[in-house]
């Protein structure tokens, strides 16, 4: 919430929390997605891929992918539609309730994701993983979760 009063300036101790934060936001997508070019993938497709991978069956709907890969649903669509052009996913209306759409992963969406995931894994271990101690993952932890953002139309399904 904004005020109209007076800022209240950063602290030293709280300008570096958010440099740190910014840093991070800002620097480790590219860090994260420069080995994925290897296989042809952007962070967020390889994320959409592995999160289709990881639901029952294979399939999901798409506003809860969208939620899990932190894109909206247009820029997911997007992506989905790619990935009905490769031959990786299908789309189809969910039979249980026909508002939704489920995004299921193919037989060669799935080889995508077991070619993509030894990349990204070794990626993640060695830039986020491994440099942090147990402590320091949970703090990691406590405060993604305090400082995740969701999406308006899912926050109810999240809370």
């Amino acid at each position: 919430m904004a005020s109209t009063g007076a800022p209240q300036w950063l602290s030293e101790d709280e300008k570096q929390a958010w440099t740190g934060l910014i840093s991070l936001i800002l620097l480790m997508p590219g860090q994260l997605e420069a080995p994925l070019r290897q296989v042809d993938l952007t962070l967020f497709e390889y994320l959409t891929l592995s999160h289709i991978s990881d639901a029952p069956d294979r399939r999901i709907r798409m506003s809860e992918l969208a939620f899990l890969a932190n894109g909206s649903l247009s820029r997911l669509s997007n992506v989905v539609k790619r990935f009905e052009q490769r031959g990786w996913v299908i789309r189809f209306p969910d039979p249980d309730d026909g508002r939704y759409t489920l995004a299921e992963l193919t037989a060669t969406g799935y080889q995508m994701v077991v070619k993509a995931a030894p990349i990204h894994v070794r990626t993640v271990r060695e830039l986020v993983i491994d440099p942090l101690t147990s402590t320091d993952l949970a703090a990691l932890t406590r405060i993604a979760a305090k400082l995740r953002v969701v999406p308006p139309g899912l926050a109810a399904q999240h809370d």
